[in-house]
């Protein structure tokens, strides 16, 4: 595992980790729509674009510990695959080693 992969896991994690008390937020501040917006959860540390989900969406990906929402167009598929996609967000999962492992030891809610 190359240090690049190590860092890529660990900014999915930090992303993931925002996402998760802006979920917490969204709860009680929750659109008409059900949706809420969460920053792409991709490895590049100076991407902060937003992508809006429904919470349901949400809580589909946030069920596996290697799974993360990306905007399309920033998944890095020497560390992950691509699992599902729309024209909003693709799901990435992590690729076994050490970025699942990463994955794994990083999300607070499993």
């Amino acid at each position: 595992m190359s240090e690049r992969e190590r860092r890529v896991g660990e900014n999915e994690a930090l992303f993931r980790s925002v996402n998760e008390q802006v979920r917490g937020l969204n709860q009680t501040l929750m659109t008409h729509n059900g949706s809420m917006l969460v920053v792409c959860e991709c490895g590049t540390t100076s991407c902060l674009e937003r992508i809006e989900v429904t919470t349901n969406e949400y809580a589909e990906v946030r069920q596996e510990s290697t799974l993360f929402v990306v905007k399309p167009g920033h998944e890095i598929l020497d560390t992950e695959r691509v699992v599902s996609s729309n024209d909003r967000f693709s799901t990435v999962q992590k690729d076994p080693g050490l970025p699942a492992e990463i994955a794994r030891a990083t999300d607070s809610s499993a």
